[in-house]
């Protein structure tokens, strides 16, 4: 197969990209996870995880565990149909964003994720529900709709991770 360059003699970026996605999805992950397999995340695994992502970008363990509970219920093979992959369910896009070379690696992705979150919570100013919203349906739809967007889905997912978070 012959390889197109770019104008400047270099691999195109999204070639680049694609190598090192499938080469960690092939490869071996820390936790052996492959998409797929529906293998629940161990529970003391899943805390360690989640404490140590937490306590990282400052982001609480009770929002970061709702997320999960909400986005693949503790599945690190979980893959939406909407292309959403791992234990908190991270685009394509945003996992490359975040450096997750592996979303299906529950470190990598609890921590893309966590500082996602904590990167949503900072530009909505601490407003769970905002940040949970854009989350969902993008930050583009959050702003555009000056709130949380009008989407069923939307409103029904940010209730939900709401709704399981304990009370302080």
């Amino acid at each position: 197969m012959k390889r197109r360059k770019d104008r400047r003699g270099t691999l195109p970026t999204a070639f680049v990209t694609a190598c090192l996605v499938l080469s960690s999805l092939f490869g071996c992950s820390s936790d052996g996870f492959v998409p797929g397999t529906h293998r629940g995340l161990d529970s003391a695994t899943l805390d360690r995880l989640v404490a140590a992502s937490a306590r990282a970008h400052a982001v609480s363990a009770k929002l970061i565990r709702a997320v999960i509970a909400t986005e693949s219920h503790g599945d690190p093979s979980a893959v939406s149909h909407a292309g959403a992959q791992g234990i908190m369910q991270l685009m394509p896009g945003t996992s490359l964003q975040y450096g997750v070379v592996n979303p299906f690696d529950p470190t990598q992705n609890i921590e893309g994720g966590t500082r996602y979150l904590h990167d949503l919570l900072h530009r909505y100013h601490g407003k769970v529900r905002l940040a949970l919203a854009a989350y969902n349906a993008g930050p583009g739809a959050v702003d555009a709709a000056r709130g949380i967007p009008p989407f069923a889905e939307t409103r029904a997912y940010v209730a939900r991770v709401v709704a399981l978070m304990p009370a302080k």
